[in-house]
């Protein structure tokens, strides 16, 4: 199978495409430890499931236990209406998959979130920055038009949180 599988199947004649599968497998320079920029969404769209403050307390718990645990560490966490975003760093030992699955399992089971069923993730290269991913990921609520500024949006937590 490659990287990217494609899988087809046909409804009354017509054959259709399931979206791709992406490979998550542990890449050569991610085995001694990476830096991630994760989305997951809600399988729910242009719905607001995730910006509740009791709710989204509840997934900032999940991710500084991740943190306080060494699953992660944890620099920056986004929460949009129907996705988020991570900026994490992982030690290599763990496969990002197996550590994104757990968290989408153990938040769905307590928050009673519906994640869709893959995610997309991209490890920032050495000649990419943390702090301009960080500044992207900050900016997205801004993008999307419902705050003015980034200092507005409430659904964040940053890796100065845990100093």
């Amino acid at each position: 199978m490659t990287s990217i599988a494609r899988s087809a199947y046909k409804v009354k004649g017509m054959e259709l495409r399931s979206r791709k599968q992406l490979n998550h497998g542990t890449h050569f320079v991610a085995r001694f430890g990476a830096v991630y920029f994760v989305t997951i969404c809600c399988v729910a769209r242009n719905r607001n499931s995730l910006c509740h403050e009791s709710l989204a307390a509840m997934l900032f718990t999940s991710a500084r236990l991740y943190h306080a645990n060494a699953r992660w560490y944890l620099n920056l966490l986004l929460l949009m209406p129907d996705h988020l975003h991570l900026l994490i760093g992982i030690d290599g030992k763990t496969p990002l998959s197996d550590l994104i699955r757990d968290f989408k399992r153990i938040t769905a089971r307590t928050t009673g979130i519906k994640w869709q069923r893959n995610y997309f993730d991209h490890r920032l290269r050495k000649d990419e920055s943390l702090a301009e991913k960080a500044d992207y990921i900050l900016n997205n609520p801004v993008r999307a038009g419902v705050v003015a500024c980034v200092e507005e949006w409430p659904f964040v937590i940053r890796d100065d949180s845990f100093q």
